[in-house]
């Protein structure tokens, strides 16, 4: 690899940029794209969104031979916004699928180190916190206070960020209002609510685990474009 190479790719993993490492395996030649940009134009393009999508690096065969592609992902996050039953079971079933988590409350009582010791917590107010942490399409964000203080400014951060999936908690009336009270605002849809999978899930362990079943339908079948 080409030191010019090198150094593109570790300042691409400083600002947790996706990159895609193309390598021709007859000359050796090396290309690096960077398939989230707007303005990025490449024959293979939609093979390599797939493939940042699942996380893929795999020999790519075509008539003019074969390419390695090598795909370099920013970590996979989830934000939680609520230290509630819920994230006590969300927690670490995300971080067993390999998630780094964040959670935020202003609340210390509820978000605090006695609850939560093994994840990353800030207690400012969510829309502070989200201008910060400034979710990307490898960042999943996960509303659970049911407090409109709350969940609005973080509903409000994540819809201007890529964040490839946005959930909040609440009854179909509870997420009618919710959108009512966001009516100004563009890509709505962009938010699931009720949260996660339709699985019947009764209590704070079966919600996290419909949380987590969603979140993960999202990134790997989710939009592809």
């Amino acid at each position: 690899m080409k030191r010019t190479t090198l150094d593109q790719l570790n300042r691409a993993k400083s600002a947790k940029e996706t990159t895609v490492l193309l390598t021709d395996l007859k000359s050796g030649e090396q290309e690096l794209v960077y398939p989230q940009r707007p303005d990025v134009d490449h024959p293979l393009l939609d093979i390599l969104k797939s493939a940042v999508r699942d996380d893929k690096s795999y020999v790519h065969a075509t008539e003019n031979g074969e390419t390695f592609i090598q795909i370099f992902n920013p970590p996979l996050r989830l934000i939680i916004v609520g230290a509630v039953h819920i994230s006590q079971f969300l927690v670490p079933m995300a971080q067993s699928a390999g998630y780094e988590i964040i959670l935020i409350d202003p609340r210390s009582a509820f978000g605090n180190k006695t609850r939560f010791p093994n994840c990353n917590i800030t207690n400012e107010w969510p829309d502070e916190a989200m201008e910060d942490l400034k979710p990307d399409h490898r960042t999943a964000v996960v509303l659970l206070t049911h407090d409109p203080k709350l969940d609005d400014p973080a509903l409000v951060a994540s819809l201007q960020s890529n964040a490839f999936y946005i959930g909040a908690l609440g009854s179909k009336r509870t997420h009618a209002k919710r959108l009512d009270r966001l009516k100004n605002l563009n890509n709505l849809e962009r938010i699931e609510g009720p949260i996660g999978l339709d699985i019947g899930a009764k209590n704070p362990a079966e919600i996290a685990v419909s949380i987590l079943a969603s979140i993960t339908k999202a990134l790997r079948h989710g939009d592809r474009s």
